[in-house]
């Protein structure tokens, strides 16, 4: 986070809970059914080597009737195609395989969905095969059920289905997708998860900032704040049930839990000093912040219910953006107390403060991967770089190389590095993503500008 956004945070709207995604069990298909201790593919998503390409094909999903529905497509078997389109875009953008989706093969029938015309697609030389089945309910719920074959071995690897509320079609089509990811690349999911970040418009000298959430691939985008006043830094607890956010209300900067259930906020802290990047412990029970004292700035914890915070690092100079690591055990944060912005790490209480970085440049805006294994930084050696090292400051490695690109958030698996870059000039922003070999670059989506992603946690 920059020092100039230290603003004002608007009035927060109220937001639906969070509903757990019903799974359903599926009939077998008329495959072979393949072994399920099977790990996956093979590699590392650290190291630089190229994976596997895998050819997936991924028609329409059919429905056994065509019935109305408010799902998007207005019936079944236009929500279908939906679903399938869905699940496509997510393996597309991954990086990893090579789909094809259901805009480009012909459809399936309903009753070969559990039952494959392997031949068929043997001759487009499709390697794994991904078929589903939409079907409404009496209660006008929906069953969205997905198959995944190996085309060759002519078996089936793996099947889910899901009930579903119209309204929720696109996290059953996420929840196929993740099932397919983890099945082939034998790594946890991450498509059904959601996104904070901060809108902004306005001319880049008065840019106004809401905060806005969305899901993974910049569907079901929101507004959350009415852009009076303006968002900062929101982070998603590791529950999925609040967001804390920084607000700089009345001229005094406080720190704000919002939950997502109720639309609710609770105090957490206030002060009459500048305050920084609230983040949360792994367990939710404490919350991480800067707070600048008479020139000095360094970093505090508080119980994530409010009450007394406790200093945790004392030095002259700038400590701030701290992140824990997964276990809760240890804290990356950023410190000038070498003369320039460097990565700093520490237990969870502040002892055993030792510095990492010395790759040249400076280093800043460090989080943690949930894998434990690498912490994302913005590295500013005249441009601003997502770069990633491993806990120890070894092995450092550039994934972008763009005029400004900062403030990196990992995905829930740790594949893939979220940040936002601004352009030379106008001072427009955007949310990218880039995985870890840093040769899949994508922009999301999204309908104004936007800074300070935070990627949520899977969805329950």
């Amino acid at each position: 986070m920059k020092l100039r956004d230290i603003l004002l945070l608007g009035t927060l709207l109220a937001a639906p809970a969070m509903v757990a995604a019903q799974q359903t069990s599926l009939p077998s298909s008329s495959a072979t059914q393949a072994p399920q201790e099977d790990d996956g593919l093979t590699g590392s998503v650290t190291d630089e080597s190229e994976w596997q390409d895998l050819g997936i094909a991924i028609p329409s999903f059919p429905t056994n009737a065509a019935v109305a529905t408010a799902a998007e497509g207005g019936n079944t078997e236009a929500l279908g195609r939906n679903v399938a389109r869905v699940v496509y875009n997510d393996l597309r953008n991954n990086g990893l395989f090579k789909p094809v989706g259901p805009d480009q093969l012909p459809e399936v029938a309903f009753p070969q969905v559990a039952s494959p015309a392997f031949d068929t697609w043997r001759g487009r030389s499709a390697e794994m095969l991904v078929q589903g089945f939409v079907k409404a309910g009496d209660d006008g719920r929906l069953t969205v059920g997905c198959y995944l074959y190996d085309v060759a071995l002519g078996s089936e690897l793996a099947r889910q289905g899901y009930v579903v509320k119209p309204e929720e079609w696109r996290r059953a089509a996420h929840k196929c997708a993740d099932m397919v990811y983890s099945r082939l690349s034998g790594e946890s999911p991450f498509f059904d998860s959601k996104i904070a970040y901060i809108a902004e418009t306005g001319p880049k000298d008065r840019r106004r900032k809401q905060l806005a959430i969305m899901d993974s691939d910049g569907a079901n985008h929101r507004f959350i704040t009415n852009g009076q006043a303006t968002a900062l830094t929101p982070r998603y607890s590791p529950d999925y049930s609040r967001i804390v956010y920084l607000s700089y209300l009345n001229g005094a900067p406080r720190i704000y839990v919002y939950n997502v259930g109720t639309g609710q906020q609770t105090l957490v802290t206030s002060s009459t000093n500048p305050t920084f990047a609230p983040r949360w412990s792994p367990d939710g029970k404490w919350i991480l912040y800067s707070m600048a004292i008479a020139g000095n700035t360094d970093i505090y914890r508080v119980p994530s219910t409010g009450g007394q915070s406790t200093r945790l690092t004392d030095s002259p100079g700038i400590d701030v953006g701290g992140s824990y690591s997964p276990d809760g055990s240890k804290i990356v944060f950023e410190s000038d107390r070498s003369g320039s912005q460097q990565l700093y790490v520490m237990d969870a209480d502040g002892a055993n403060q030792k510095r990492i970085s010395f790759f040249g440049g400076r280093a800043a805006t460090p989080e943690w991967s949930p894998r434990g294994d690498q912490i994302a930084f913005t590295h500013i050696g005249g441009n601003f770089r997502i770069a990633v090292t491993d806990p120890y400051g070894k092995g450092m490695r550039f994934l972008t190389d763009s005029w400004q690109d900062e403030a990196p958030t990992w995905s829930p698996n740790g594949r893939i590095v979220q940040f936002f870059r601004t352009e030379r000039g106008s001072g427009k922003t955007g949310i990218w993503q880039v995985d870890l070999t840093g040769r899949n670059e994508r922009k999301l989506n999204t309908p104004v500008d936007g800074s300070d992603p935070a990627w949520g946690p899977v969805l329950p």
